[in-house]
């Protein structure tokens, strides 16, 4: 069940919303004259958040590689990366 508070909650009962934000893993939403407005989570929440979007983005862009054909074996893909790191050793 979504937890919807009003902004002078945010006033007056912070400390009681960042709990509710923590101990039950899920946002409240923050209304402002009965509109939704902003909503709050967890650090942790919103951290694995951030992770699970950021490896979305990599597969996604992984398949519209495979799909536009945008791909090698994986041993020249190996040996190109040994290549660069031997490369940047002498440097």
């Amino acid at each position: 069940m979504d937890m919807i508070r009003p902004s002078a909650d945010l006033r007056n009962h912070y400390s009681e919303i960042s709990k509710l934000c923590r101990e039950n893993r899920q946002p409240v939403y923050i209304t402002v004259n009965g509109r939704g407005d902003t909503v709050l989570m967890s650090m942790d929440d919103f951290q694995q958040m951030q992770t699970e979007l950021e490896l979305l983005r990599t597969l996604a862009d992984a398949e519209e590689d495979v799909s536009t054909g945008c791909v090698a074996p994986i041993e020249d893909t190996f040996s190109d990366i040994r290549r660069r790191l031997l490369a940047g050793r002498d440097k």
